[in-house]
């Protein structure tokens, strides 16, 4: 492994993590000795990684640090074509628009033998069944989401009663052929999912909801059985 592949593997062993890792885990998992693995952190830290800690205490890497695309290794660039190209089908128009940009940027700063991988990719998403998303603005979910807005709806039931809720939303799901807002629902006290095709109105209520998202979903995540991510 080059120098240059060894530190771009330290720095996405450090991202995985959000608390504090013992130098011999990283270590560990990246293959390398102790010794090895302290001088690479000085080198990322010279170059402008805010890696926090010492020998004997755990390292975490604070957000904000950037490698250029051309450190994408060729697997990695795959990966980014057809999650790209997923969305691009699958999601509403905005993020279909923005997956097919993020990828043309990407392009654009790679070099000539990947650019041409990326143009030839094998990797296709094939047709799938057709989606009930509804009449709701998806982007208006997405912002009140990342702002932590209240969402006032008219939500309709599978028997078609309607009903008028005030909901937190913090995660939006993307099924294979539904799309659900996750949230927490004032009117039952508890999570609830609601699928957009079945919301008929919403408009995002100015006061931010009084807990914050990631409290939210990771309440909501111990409740379903699902593992939280290190």
């Amino acid at each position: 492994m080059s120098r240059s592949e060894r530190l771009l593997t330290l720095i996405q062993v450090l991202r995985r993590h959000r608390r504090p890792v013992s130098g011999r885990a990283l270590a560990a998992e990246t293959g390398i000795s102790l010794r090895t693995l302290y001088r690479d952190i000085a080198t990322l830290q010279a170059q402008g990684a805010d890696i926090e800690g010492e020998p004997g205490l755990g390292y975490v890497l604070r957000p904000g640090f950037m490698l250029p695309p051309l450190m994408f290794s060729e697997d990695e660039i795959e990966a980014l074509v057809l999650g790209s190209r997923w969305v691009a089908q699958r999601a509403d128009d905005r993020l279909g628009d923005a997956a097919r940009n993020a990828l043309a940027k990407i392009a654009a700063v790679l070099p000539d033998d990947l650019r041409q991988g990326l143009d030839a990719n094998a990797l296709l998403v094939g047709p799938g069944q057709a989606i009930a998303g509804g009449s709701i603005d998806l982007a208006a979910v997405r912002r009140a989401i990342r702002a932590e807005r209240k969402l006032a709806i008219a939500y309709r039931g599978p028997e078609g009663a309607e009903t008028r809720r005030v909901i937190w939303p913090f995660a939006l799901g993307f099924f294979d052929q539904v799309r659900m807002v996750v949230a927490w629902c004032e009117l039952r006290q508890g999570f609830r999912h609601f699928r957009t095709d079945r919301i008929v109105e919403l408009a995002t209520i100015e006061a931010r909801y009084p807990r914050r998202r990631q409290s939210l979903l990771k309440e909501w995540r111990e409740s379903q059985g699902i593992a939280s991510r290190d």
